[in-house]
């Protein structure tokens, strides 16, 4: 699969660092700037698998652009500029060190952690009573702290958060804020898609005045789950699981493969069949959350790709 881009190391003009998270790599250009190049990495269970699957970078900054500029009006983000498919430019931050997490519907580590007997999550409660995939009376809330890589994301309750001072209370209650404004807009987008956004996560940053402002990616397969609308009812009635729209079946690929990124797991072979079955899928869930036909972009060599777009950007 060289097609597709796993690593980067570019020099830019101005370049001060690079950060590299699970998929993405960012590079502070002149303490001003941010490049980010969304790679063809793929994360799960907080690990990287060992390869790449073709389009993804792609598809996720591209998802994250749209829904940027589809939410501006009500929640500032850091973007400036996509001068390549795989990249976004936008305004250095501080990120806040964690993700806001939020929930429409009891699924993924919700519904494992309820079926554990557990009623409290973050220190927000989960009514009696409920099934897999039921929505909540009302979306709620149930941060992670941010890890750093290798690691695993950590719940934390909105009271550990300020009693840590993680977060100040006079930031987090813009930060609640916001989050259900997009996760409202989310939902009215997916709605006219046909979809159910079911949970998703945020993460903001402060630009240098002190504006807090959306960063990273938003409402991607990566960060969030999708049902489809049709059927959901039903489904739910006869207890059937739902037709999901995430990378939920990577998880569940690995799962039944004796992996969840567990103490002395192996990642299981994953063969160039399986890996271009994962991209369709991703291309499957472009198009289904920005109801536009995919337009591959040209991957004979991405790197170079990437950093004439970037170079010519930044002159």
């Amino acid at each position: 699969m060289s097609n597709t881009i796993i690593n980067t190391n570019f020099n830019f003009p101005g370049q001060k660092s690079v950060y590299k998270g699970k998929v993405r790599e960012v590079y502070n250009i002149n303490n001003n700037q941010l490049v980010m190049i969304a790679t063809d990495r793929l994360s799960a269970f907080d690990v990287v698998m060992p390869k790449g699957i073709p389009y993804k970078g792609q598809i996720l900054n591209q998802i994250a652009t749209k829904m940027m500029e589809a939410t501006q009006d009500i929640v500032p983000n850091w973007l400036v500029a996509t001068p390549d498919p795989n990249v976004a430019i936008g305004h250095l931050c501080e990120p806040f060190k964690v993700e806001m997490v939020i929930r429409g519907y009891m699924s993924g580590h919700a519904a494992r952690e309820y079926k554990a007997g557990k009623r409290m999550l973050c220190g927000v409660p989960m009514p009696e009573g409920m099934k897999e995939n039921d929505a909540f009376p009302e979306p709620i809330i149930t941060p992670a702290t941010k890890a750093e890589m290798g690691d695993h994301d950590e719940d934390i309750s909105r009271e550990d958060i300020l009693a840590k001072g993680i977060v100040s209370e006079e930031d987090y209650v813009v930060l609640e804020d916001y989050t259900r404004k997009l996760f409202k807009r989310g939902t009215e987008i997916a709605a006219q898609r046909g979809l159910i956004l079911v949970d998703t996560k945020y993460e903001f940053g402060k630009t240098k005045d002190g504006k807090i402002v959306l960063i990273d990616e938003i409402h991607t397969p990566d960060s969030s789950r999708y049902f489809y609308a049709n059927g959901y009812k039903e489904r739910q009635a006869k207890g059937e699981a739902q037709k999901q729209l995430s990378k939920e079946f990577v998880r569940q690929w690995l799962i039944s493969n004796s992996f969840q990124g567990l103490e002395g797991q192996t990642v299981p072979h994953m063969s160039d069949e399986y890996i271009t079955s994962v991209s369709e899928r991703y291309i499957e869930l472009y198009e289904n959350i920005t109801g536009e036909t995919f337009v591959k972009a040209d991957v004979n060599n991405i790197q170079q790709r990437i950093e004439a777009n970037v170079l010519k950007y930044l002159k």
